[in-house]
């Protein structure tokens, strides 16, 4: 008889706010807006229980962790998008300096002007990581919007071109799961800020 592959889970958790986040900028590895970390301990949120837990290399990502008092193992897969030279820019000055790179950026996925990662090369990361988690049961996964974007695309199998109609939010919770044969989206999209529960 053929043994049926285990059913694998996968939980993201998008990281709280930080600065670039509000200003609508290109990351650099930033820490949260202060008292960010704080204001995560006071949420009455339990992670779930999970077999694997990991978060990107990122600052902001390591310290979401820790704030709900998470102890994960770092994973460069798991890393934001590379974004080369608009590092610590904000999206109106790219849009002056380069307004047709910045264009190129937003409408072609394969596209690098910043010099960088392209949004292409991200999928295919997170595609091959997805991957390399079936059968490990539950994952937990700290990461970054980018990244949760990515991810639910491959879940999906929708068009790489779909990357930018699909939001995360700061402290959001997405849940894919796996059945052997294909992926599935069971949630997306809710905060653990949230007074309402949802069930792990």
């Amino acid at each position: 008889m053929e043994l049926q592959a285990l059913p694998t889970r996968i939980t993201f958790l998008s990281h709280a706010p930080t600065s670039s986040l509000r200003r609508a900028s290109f990351p650099l590895d930033e820490p949260l807006i202060d008292g960010e970390a704080q204001r995560i301990t006071s949420v009455y949120w339990v992670a779930p229980r999970a077999q694997l837990v990991l978060c990107g290399p990122e600052l902001r990502a390591q310290q979401t962790a820790s704030a709900l008092g998470l102890e994960p193992s770092i994973s460069l897969d798991l890393a934001d998008v590379n974004y080369g030279a608009w590092r610590g820019k904000e999206m109106d000055d790219i849009q002056m300096s380069d307004p047709e790179g910045l264009s190129e950026w937003l409408t072609n996925v394969n596209a690098t002007p910043h010099g960088g990662e392209s949004i292409a090369h991200l999928i295919a990361r997170v595609e091959r990581w997805m991957e390399r988690q079936t059968g490990a049961g539950h994952v937990l996964a700290i990461t970054h919007p980018a990244v949760i974007r990515a991810a639910v695309l491959c879940a999906m199998e929708a068009p790489p071109d779909s990357f930018w109609r699909i939001e995360v939010s700061p402290m959001s919770v997405t849940d894919l799961r796996f059945n052997g044969r294909a992926w599935t989206l069971r949630s997306m999209g809710w905060s653990v800020r949230s007074s309402e529960r949802e069930d792990f």
